[in-house]
């Protein structure tokens, strides 16, 4: 009888094991990711995630488009609305003075973000032009804010070409590009002298250098994206979005194959694979060695050995 009950019980636990989803984990990226590091969930179930950033106190802000909310990761996990009624906040990243800016793809607009009042934007279109679809966006220590704008899905006409735009730390907007076909993620190197822009049309991470007062010259290919196979006889597409820069300069750029990994000289060091696609990422968390990604619907967490870089617009 009790051989049984054994044999029973070994069986439950094996047939548990094996309807149990495997937890994905990483391959080794030198100095980046530890051999079979896990890829953890922190919380599905959001609509529309995109653009997190870092918090002083080791938490997490992203925003939510289609709820129209900012939300927050608190450093104990706890999950709530740290920005209601937003004008669809995309993207984030903080100012030197420690604004918070946002895009707007409800309201067409970057604005700053303060809790318990309206956003206020800063610019709301181009020459008179209300923007297409403002997307993603970062600031340099200077104050200067560099974000895309590129048409909403589905769109075949559009008020404005898709384009990489500059508000300097004098409030001025200038227009850096319509070269990239869609212009999506945007970073910086870790000492503000090389912006760095994702073509999701294109099989490479573009490359800006800038001057001293933070203005672009003529744009390069930086890094070659590692491409998916073409489906049903449709042009491949890298799916690029999302970048973050780790402190040595690495990119890690959010596509259609997972988070590819680059080094400051834009050589392939490997690819991250998820459960989900992913959109967007930063490093966070204590020290900011946590490299956080979301993606449909999803926010997941990896210990890196690595960290973010200082800057606190990203």
């Amino acid at each position: 009888m009790n051989r049984v009950l054994l044999t029973c019980a070994a069986l439950a636990s094996i047939v548990v094991a094996i309807s149990a989803p495997a937890q994905t984990v990483t391959k080794a990226i030198k100095d980046v990711l530890a051999e079979a590091t896990p890829v953890v969930l922190v919380k599905d179930g959001f609509k529309a995630v995109e653009g997190p950033l870092p918090q002083p106190d080791g938490g997490l802000l992203f925003g939510d488009n289609q709820s129209s909310q900012i939300v927050r990761i608190a450093p104990d996990g706890s999950v709530s609305a740290w920005f209601e009624n937003s004008g669809g906040a995309n993207a984030l990243t903080r100012m030197p003075n420690g604004d918070i800016v946002a895009t707007l793809v409800g309201d067409k607009a970057i604005a700053v973000m303060t809790p318990g009042s309206p956003p206020r934007p800063l610019v709301r279109g181009y020459n008179g032009t209300p923007f297409n679809r403002p997307n993603d966006l970062v600031a340099s220590r200077r104050g200067d804010i560099y974000f895309t704008d590129t048409a909403a899905p589905g769109v075949t006409t559009a008020t404005l070409p898709a384009a990489v735009y500059q508000i300097s730390e004098q409030s001025v907007l200038t227009r850096i590009t319509t070269d990239i076909a869609i212009p999506n993620g945007v970073a910086l190197s870790p000492d503000d002298d090389t912006l760095y822009v994702a073509n999701t049309a294109g099989d490479h991470i573009i490359a800006f250098d800038l001057d001293r007062k933070g203005r672009a010259g003529k744009h390069r290919d930086f890094a070659q994206l590692a491409m998916p196979a073409s489906q049903n006889g449709a042009p491949a597409s890298s799916g690029a979005d999302g970048i973050a820069v780790d402190a040595e300069g690495r990119l890690f750029v959010a596509t259609a194959l997972g988070v590819q990994v680059f080094s400051s000289r834009g050589k392939p060091l490997g690819t991250i694979e998820l459960p989900k696609a992913p959109q967007n990422l930063t490093f966070a968390g204590p020290g900011r060695t946590s490299l956080y990604v979301v993606g449909r619907g999803a926010v997941f967490r990896i210990a890196t050995l690595t960290h973010g870089t200082d800057r606190e617009g990203k």
